[in-house]
C-alpha cells in the first residue's frame, strides 16, 4: 500500500522534481509527451549544474567586458557570447513557465530569476543604460541555484522586522552625539562640526574606524584636549553595542531558518517513511498471527 508524500512547502526546481506529481497546477495533459520531456529536462539535476556554470562564466566574461584592452581583442567574440548566454537563460526561463506555469510566479527565487533575465532583454539605448548597466545581476542568479546561498539570504531578510528598533535606537544615538559634538566643536572644528548635517557625516566616519584618529580626533583635540572622551563615548556605544546587535538579530534569523529547513526536512522523511512503516507493522502482525495459529495447532496436535 503507498501513500503519496507531501508536497514541499519551498517551492524551487529540486522541490518540483521530487513532487511533481502532487502538483496538479503545474501536471501536463495525459498523452502530451511533448511538455512531459520538458518537464524531465527542467527538472533534472543536471540542468541547474548547467544554469550554474553558464552563471559563472557569463560572471566572468561581463568583467572581461570591462577592460579596454579585451574588449580591443575580443569585443564582438565576447558580445556574442553575452548574447548567446542571455538567450539560454530567457529559453530557460521561458521552460519553467510552461512546465510550472502559475506555480512558477507563486515563487520569489523564480520571480527573481525572471526579472534578473528579464533586464538583460532592455534594449541598448540611451535611455536604457542604466538598466544595462545591470546586466550584471545575472551573477546574483548563483543564489537562486545554489540552496545553501538561498538559506543565508532567507535569514537576511527574515531579520529585516527585528531591526525596526534596532535602526531606531541608533538613529536616536546619532542625533544625540550630532547635537552634541555641533554646540561643542561647531565653533572650532566648522568643517566636521558645523552644522548637524557634518556632524552626522563625521559621526558615520568615527563609526566605521577608518581614518578617524587623524581626520577626526587630532583636529577636534587641537582645540579641545578632552574630546577624545565624546568620541572614545561614541565609538563604545555606536560601533561596539549597538551594531553587535545587527549582528545577534541576523545570526538569529539564521538559526530559526535553518530550524524551519531541518524541520520541513524531518517532515518529508517522515511522511515518506510513514508508507514503509505501516508496511512493516502489518507484516508483524501477520507474523505474529501466523505464529500464534501454529502454535495453536502444535498445541492440538
Amino acid at each position: 500500500m503507498q501513500a503519496n508524500p507531501a508536497p514541499d512547502k519551498q517551492y524551487g526546481r529540486r522541490s518540483f522534481a521530487r513532487h511533481a506529481p502532487l502538483i496538479s497546477c503545474a501536471q501536463p495533459p495525459e498523452g502530451n509527451s511533448v511538455l512531459e520531456k520538458l518537464r524531465k529536462i527542467v527538472d533534472h539535476p543536471y540542468a541547474d549544474r548547467v544554469i550554474m556554470t553558464l552563471i559563472i562564466i557569463n560572471a566572468i566574461t561581463l568583467g572581461l567586458q570591462t577592460s579596454k584592452t579585451v574588449m580591443s581583442a575580443w569585443g564582438p567574440f565576447l558580445e556574442l557570447f553575452d548574447d548567446i548566454i542571455v538567450w539560454i537563460f530567457v529559453v530557460e526561463v521561458s521552460a519553467r513557465i510552461i512546465v510550472h506555469r502559475m506555480a512558477f510566479f507563486r515563487d520569489p527565487w523564480s520571480v527573481f530569476d525572471f526579472l534578473v533575465v528579464g533586464i538583460a532583454l532592455v534594449p541598448a539605448t540611451e535611455t536604457f543604460t542604466v538598466l544595462r548597466a545591470l546586466r550584471i545581476l545575472r551573477v546574483l542568479r548563483l543564489i537562486t541555484a545554489i540552496p545553501t546561498l538561498k538559506r543565508v539570504v532567507a535569514g537576511l531578510l527574515a531579520s529585516l522586522p527585528g531591526m525596526g528598533s534596532i535602526l531606531f535606537l541608533i538613529g536616536l544615538i546619532y542625533y544625540v552625539f550630532g547635537v552634541m559634538g555641533t554646540k561643542l566643536f561647531g565653533a572650532s572644528n566648522p568643517e566636521l562640526f558645523g552644522t548637524l548635517g557634518k556632524s552626522l557625516f563625521t559621526l558615520f566616519t568615527v563609526m566605521t574606524l577608518e581614518g578617524w584618529t587623524n581626520d577626526v580626533a587630532k583636529p577636534v583635540m587641537e582645540h579641545h584636549p578632552y574630546g577624545w572622551i565624546y568620541i572614545f563615548a561614541f565609538i563604545i556605544v555606536a560601533t561596539f553595542m549597538v551594531l553587535n546587535l545587527f549582528i545577534g538579530v541576523v545570526v538569529n534569523a539564521m538559526q530559526a531558518e535553518a530550524e524551519k529547513v531541518e524541520e520541513a526536512e524531518r517532515v518529508i522523511v517522515h511522511e515518506e517513511a510513514a508508507p514503509i512503516l505501516a508496511e512493516v507493522k502489518s507484516m508483524r502482525a501477520e507474523v505474529a498471527a501466523l505464529r500464534a495459529e501454529m502454535a495453536g495447532r502444535k498445541a492440538g496436535g
